[in-house]
């Protein structure tokens, strides 16, 4: 098990940027694959990314394709969300997730082993 702590939400203009941050512990942070999902308020959580363990493979949901970038840095056991040109269709909670699959499974929340407990952003107009 891993334990993963997220940091770095808040509250943004549309237009604007945040880098969330995912610190894990507990385990060989390297050897897991690793995902950033959100939810909204009466919505279902939804992928948004995820990055291979290798960090030769990412994957992106089509919207938030060339705003998003995942970044994982395994020497010091944290990933990264860069999130630019924010809209307030992003507002959500944002959570991050190890697992040990690959490929497309990641685009799914049951690859998924292990949870932060999350991190608000809120866009306003």
């Amino acid at each position: 098990q891993v334990q993963l702590v997220e940091s770095g939400g808040g509250l943004v203009q549309a237009g604007g940027s945040l880098r969330l941050s995912c610190a894990a512990s507990g385990r060989t942070f390297s050897v897991y694959s690793m995902g950033w999902f959100r939810q909204a308020p009466g919505k279902e959580r939804e992928f948004v990314a995820a990055i291979s363990m290798n960090v030769r493979s990412s994957y992106y949901a089509d919207s938030v394709k060339g705003r998003f970038t995942i970044s994982r840095d395994n020497a010091k056991n944290t990933l990264y969300l860069q999130m630019n040109n924010l809209n307030p269709e992003d507002t959500a909670v944002y959570y991050c997730a190890a697992g040990r699959r690959i490929g497309d499974k990641l685009r799914e929340p049951r690859s998924y082993d292990d949870w932060g407990q999350g991190t608000q952003v809120t866009v306003s107009s």
